[in-house]
C-alpha cells in the first residue's frame, strides 16, 4: 500500500471525525502503522501501545495469559487488547468498557476489533460500569483520555473504593496516567497514598514523555 510507504517519510491521515468526548478521532498510517489519535494525544497503537505493553511486561505475560478474565476501561482502537490476544495469548474473558460509540465503529474498521472472539464490548461511561458491577476480574486495565485531560472520577476515593471491589486476590490494577503539570504530580501521589496495605502498589514514571503507570496488587 502506498501509503503506508510514505508514512515512514511523513505521517498520512486517512480517516477523521469530531468526537463528542475527544474533540477529533483520526486514523493515520505513521511510520508503516495505523495509528488513532484525538486531536493532541495518541490513542490507540503507535506510544500508547508500547506504554501499555511495558505495563503487561511489568506485572508479567505468563502471568496474564493464566488469568481468567480481563476488564479494560477505555478500549480507543483496542491496541491494549491486541497485545492480550497477539502477544500475551489471553485466551480468557475480555470485557472492553467504551464511552463514544464512534470510536468502537473505527476500532471495527480500522483495526479489526470485532473479530477478535473472547471480547466483549459495552458502550458505557466507566464510572457508571464500575458502579453496577457485581462481577471481579483478574486484571482491570484503565486507560481513560478526553484527548489530553483524565476525568477527576477516576482520582476519586469512591471510585477507587469500587475498583478495589471489582479485583480478584492476587488481581491487579494497571493505570495509565498523564502527567503534564506540577499538579498532575500530586494529584498521582494521593492516587498512590489511597491505597492501605493490603495492596502493594509501583509506580513507573517517564513512560514515554509524559506517562507515569501503576500497578496495583491486591494482597488480601
Amino acid at each position: 500500500m502506498i501509503n503506508q510507504i510514505l508514512s515512514y517519510i511523513l505521517p498520512i491521515k486517512i480517516f477523521k471525525k469530531p468526537s463528542e468526548y475527544s474533540k477529533n478521532l483520526e486514523v493515520t498510517w505513521n511510520n508503516g502503522q495505523l495509528v488513532l489519535d484525538s486531536e493532541n494525544t495518541n490513542y490507540s497503537y503507535g506510544s500508547l501501545q508500547r506504554i501499555l505493553r511495558k505495563g503487561l511486561k511489568y506485572i508479567g505475560f505468563e502471568r496474564i495469559k493464566n488469568f481468567e478474565s480481563i476488564l479494560v476501561l477505555g478500549v480507543a482502537g483496542g491496541s491494549v487488547i491486541k497485545t492480550l490476544v497477539n502477544e500475551v495469548h489471553f485466551t480468557g474473558k475480555i470485557t472492553g468498557v467504551e464511552i463514544d460509540e464512534n470510536i468502537i465503529e473505527i476500532a471495527n474498521t480500522y483495526f479489526q476489533l470485532d473479530t477478535i472472539p473472547n471480547l466483549e464490548i459495552v458502550i458505557e461511561d466507566a464510572f457508571e460500569f464500575i458502579l453496577k458491577s457485581q462481577t471481579t476480574y483478574d486484571l482491570i486495565i484503565i486507560d481513560i483520555f478526553q484527548d489530553t485531560t483524565m476525568p477527576s472520577f477516576l482520582f476519586e476515593k469512591y471510585f477507587i473504593n469500587k475498583l478495589n471491589q471489582s479485583v480478584k486476590v492476587n488481581g491487579f490494577i494497571l493505570f495509565n496516567t498523564m502527567v503534564l503539570t506540577k499538579k498532575d504530580k500530586e494529584r498521582n501521589q494521593v492516587f498512590s497514598n489511597s491505597f492501605d496495605t493490603h495492596y502493594s502498589v509501583r509506580m513507573y514514571p517517564k513512560v514515554e514523555d509524559h506517562n507515569e503507570l501503576f500497578t496495583i496488587k491486591k494482597l488480601a
